[in-house]
Parts: structure tokens; C-alpha cells; sequence
């Protein structure tokens, strides 16, 4: 990593003791508001297209909805100084005799866009909906905010398997080290800020330049972590909470998949087991055992040499395990059809045959092995990095490897391997510690391949203002309009309308 990166790494360090009280200080009684100018701002709303061309802002016009650019600090510690641009939108409740105020909605990532979440969310809240002025917003440097991209000529950086060999693995040691240096001489003057405290910190200036005394909120998987950060920096400041597909503060790091190897591997036996009972649609094996079998040939291919998909991607060790792992993210009949069709397209790429893709494919490998992908990956390296950045040692990550892949021989390689991380300057902040209560709906699937279920168990037992409704028998990340599960739309759609939460835990079944 850069010397100069390193002292402004050190310099934000150093600042950072100041930041939380300047924010704590802007809402208290008395105090002179260092961030009066953020918080008093003007809104400019506007329709919300860009082009014909933009499907998201075509339809958040079409639904009503209009849309802004908010400025806020670059550095919260240095509220004079550089500023840049956080994307929102709004749609408006209509009733007014029980408006209850703004309902700010992220769709996780690290990293994901959630300027449109207005309208998918609205769907599912029914006449909730009207009660909330429903905000979604790209996070910093995400999406329509101020951007950020680090120029890789791939899209995965926390994606990525360690390969089966430790030649392999000194691969990714090379690549987790040129992705580090990269961002670091392309973005430098600002990776120390795209944190998620600072994300926290934009969403109570969305909410005071709102004219709003508290938030309401609903986060998914990722989106959980940021709403238990805002609740510590800003506590009091929340209404309603719900935390979809949650994990617990404590478990948060930069390894995503780490403690989740064992759902992924489960979740890939319920695959296979289901594609079996439909082998006359697939033709993978008309068993469990076979259809792994037919993975493990893929895999044990790709290992020897790259897959050819059409005439533009070649798939290598690397990469396979994420193309897979992607796929069991929902238990849905429709997700696992769509994996069994792409493993029947490598399943012939691993057998010498020409393959060409489907759109939808086309579209995934795009993303995981060129340029598309690399603002996305950038933003979330840059957060997950920015947050908690690994210092380890190289070696350390190879003995991890090893260890979990006779047990996890899909998930361990990939969940254990090293990251851009492990070379990026050190945050400016230290992570989140969650010493606060406050009332919330957490939500989680038994068998989430994601965000693991005792996560979540362990966080209801952190908050016991909390409730945690869980969803047995459903191997599924994102739940609440997600799902297509009547039970759990109703019981969240309740809470947010009426903001009382259930007396006791409560759960619902899998259909």
C-alpha cells in the first residue's frame, strides 16, 4: 500500500474520535450544529429518469415517486471540507391522518442499489405503504451517488475460490494484492471514508434534511449491519426497524461466506436432490449422489483447465465456485431451475462440447469476469475493506483453505480465501461494537446460505427489545416480499403499520 495512503489512512484515524460527537452534537439542545448546512439543506426534487433508457427511473416517475441529490461530507471529521453526492428517492404516503414519517429502505451488498426500492417495496406494504414517505438511496459512492470504480477487468474480489493447488492459491495472492494497489492509486483520497458508519451518518442527514425527528427502516442481509450501526451512533433516532435475513454486528468482516460454509454445502444437497426428482428436465442424475457427481466433474475440469463458454468467457477454478454458490440463494423452484440450467451448460463446457450461454448467463459471467463488474465489486471491497480490513498474513488464509475443504470442499475455498483486504490501508474508524437495545423486527430463514440463522439468534439475544421471526424449513436470503411467503409479509407489513412489535418471538413455515 502506498506511503501516502497510509497517512491519510492515519490522519482520518486520528479525526475519526471527533466524528461521532460532531454527529451527536448536531441534534442536541443547545449545541452549535457543525452540520447545519447538511441538515437544513434544500431539497431539489425531480422526475427521476435520465434517459429512456433508465428502467429504474421510469419507473419510480411512473409510480409517483421523485428523486434527489443530497450533499454531505466527505469526512464527517472535516464537515467544511470536500463534499459529495448521495442519491434518494421518494414516494409519498398518501395518508396523511397516520402518516408516521420516512421508511428508509436498503437492499444490502455491501454495496447494493436501492433507489428503487420505493416502488418493489410498496407492492408488498399494500396500504402500509401510505402511511411512510418511502425513501430508497444509493450509499455512498453506489449507483447514482458520487461514483467510485478502482479500473479492475473483473468484477469479484470477495467472490473468488483459492483454487485446488497452492500454485493456484498464490494466484489469488497476487490478485488480492494488484486489486488493493489499484484502488489505492485510482481512489486513495477517498477509501478511508466509504465506510458504513459514514453510510449511518448520511442517512440522519437524509433524515433531518427530511424535517424528521427519527427513521424508520428496512434493511436486507447487509442492510441489517448498517441499521444496527445507525442505531448505535444514533440512538433514539429510530421508529420502526426491520432487519431482513440479519446477521449480528459481531460476526460482521470481510470474509462474507465465513460460517456460512456449512449452509452452502446443505443448501447444495437440497439442490441436487431436487434437480434429481427432475431428471428427465435436466438430465444431471436421477440421484442426489449423481448430481453432485456431475459438480464435481465440472469442478475437477475447470480445475485442469478453463471452461470455454461461447466465444467470449473462459471460467476457470477461480471463479466456478462463485458462479454456483450464487445459485443456491434461494430455496425457490424458480432459482434452483436456474441453476440446474446453468450446471447443464458447464456440465457440457466440462465435457470438450461447445457451449453457448443464455442472456442470463451471459449476463452473470459479464459481470464476474470483465469490467462490468468492477465498480460494483470496487464499492463493496471499499466498504467491506474500509469497515474491517484483514491483517493476517498470506499463509494464514492457505491453512484456513485446507482445513475447511475436506468438510466444505465448495464453500471452504471460497469462504476462507484471501481478499483485497489483507493489503489495504488500515480504517479509519474501529468497527461497530453493539452495546445499544433497540426495538426491532429481525427476520431470518433456518437454512439461509447467506446470513446464517444462529446469527441472527445471537443478535435477539443482544437486543431483547427485539423480536426474531423466523422462518423454519426455508433455505432463502431475503424474505419479506421476496419470498412469496403470506405469513411473513404479513407479520412484517403488521408491525410496520401499526410499529408495535409481536410479544413473543413468532415464526412461520415454509411452504
Amino acid at each position: 500500500m502506498p506511503t501516502s495512503l497510509r497517512i491519510r489512512a492515519f490522519a482520518a484515524c486520528s479525526a475519526a474520535l471527533a466524528i461521532t460527537a460532531t454527529a451527536t452534537a448536531s441534534a442536541t439542545p443547545g449545541h452549535h450544529d457543525p452540520l447545519a448546512r447538511f441538515h437544513h439543506q434544500r431539497i431539489d426534487w425531480h422526475p427521476c429518469a435520465l434517459g429512456p433508457d433508465d428502467d429504474t427511473g421510469q419507473a419510480l416517475d411512473a409510480a409517483g415517486a421523485d428523486c434527489a441529490d443530497l450533499t454531505v461530507p466527505l469526512d464527517y471529521g472535516d464537515p467544511g471540507g470536500r463534499t459529495i453526492t448521495v442519491a434518494i428517492s421518494r414516494l409519498r404516503g398518501a395518508d396523511t391522518a397516520h402518516h408516521v414519517g420516512p421508511l428508509l429502505l436498503n437492499d444490502g451488498g455491501p454495496a447494493g442499489v436501492s433507489l428503487h426500492m420505493p416502488v418493489t417495496k410498496s407492492e408488498v406494504m399494500g396500504d402500509a405503504a401510505d402511511r411512510f414517505d418511502l425513501i430508497g438511496m444509493d450509499p455512498r459512492f453506489v449507483g447514482r451517488s458520487t461514483p467510485l470504480d478502482c479500473g479492475w477487468d473483473h468484477g469479484s474480489a470477495f467472490m473468488r475460490s483459492a483454487g485446488s493447488d497452492r500454485a493456484a492459491y498464490r494466484q489469488e495472492v497476487a490478485a488480492a494484492r494488484d486489486m488493493a494497489e489499484r484502488c489505492a492509486r485510482t481512489n486513495g483520497d477517498v477509501l478511508p471514508y466509504v465506510t458504513t458508519r459514514n453510510t449511518a451518518r448520511d442517512m440522519d442527514v437524509i433524515r433531518a434534511a427530511l424535517g424528521a425527528d427519527r427513521l424508520s427502516y428496512l434493511g436486507y442481509s447487509y442492510g441489517g449491519y448498517l441499521g444496527q450501526v445507525y442505531s448505535q451512533l444514533f440512538p433514539g433516532r429510530t421508529d420502526r426497524m426491520v432487519l431482513d435475513s440479519v446477521s449480528d454486528a459481531a460476526r460482521y468482516q470481510p470474509n462474507l461466506l465465513r460460517g456460512a460454509e456449512a449452509a452452502n454445502e446443505a443448501a447444495l444437497r437440497a439442490w441436487a436432490s431436487w434437480t434429481a426428482d427432475r431428471d428427465r428436465a435436466y438430465g444431471l442424475g436421477d440421484t442426489r449422489r449423481k448430481v453432485l457427481a456431475t459438480v464435481d466433474h465440472i469442478l475437477d475440469a475447470a480445475a485442469r483447465e478453463p471452461l470455454r463458454i461461447g466465444d467470449t468467457f473462459t471460467l476457470d477454478e477461480h471463479m466456478l465456485p462463485a458462479l454456483l454458490i450464487g445459485g443456491l440463494g434461494s430455496d425457490l423452484d424458480e432459482r434452483r431451475a436456474d441453476l440446474a440450467a446453468i450446471v447443464g451448460v458447464l456440465a457440457r463446457a466440462a465435457d470438450g462440447e461447445p457451449v453457448e450461454p443464455s442472456e442470463a448467463l451471459a449476463g452473470q459471467l459479464a459481470f464476474l469476469l470483465t469490467d462490468a463488474g468492477s465498480a460494483s465489486s470496487s464499492q463493496m471491497a471499499a466498504i467491506l475493506c474500509g469497515d474491517a480490513a484483514q491483517r493476517q498474513g498470506t499463509a494464514s488464509y492457505w491453512r484456513d483453505v485446507e482445513a475447511s475443504r475436506a468438510r466444505f470442499p465448495l464453500a471452504g475455498p471460497l469462504a476462507e480465501n484471501i481478499t483485497p483486504c489483507e493489503f489495504w490501508g488500515r480504517p479509519a474508524e474501529a468497527p461497530t461494537v453493539l452495546d445499544n437495545d433497540t426495538p426491532a423486527l429481525l427476520v431470518s430463514a433456518t437454512g439461509d446460505p447467506r446470513t446464517i440463522h444462529p446469527a441472527a439468534e445471537a443478535l435477539r439475544e443482544r437486543w431483547p427489545s427485539s423480536r426474531l421471526l423466523t422462518v423454519t424449513g426455508a433455505r432463502q436470503h431475503g424474505l419479506y416480499g421476496e419470498y412469496g411467503n403470506a405469513c411473513v409479509d404479513t407479520r412484517v407489513t403488521t408491525y410496520l403499520r401499526t410499529g408495535r412489535l409481536p410479544a413473543h418471538d413468532p415464526s412461520c413455515r415454509a411452504v
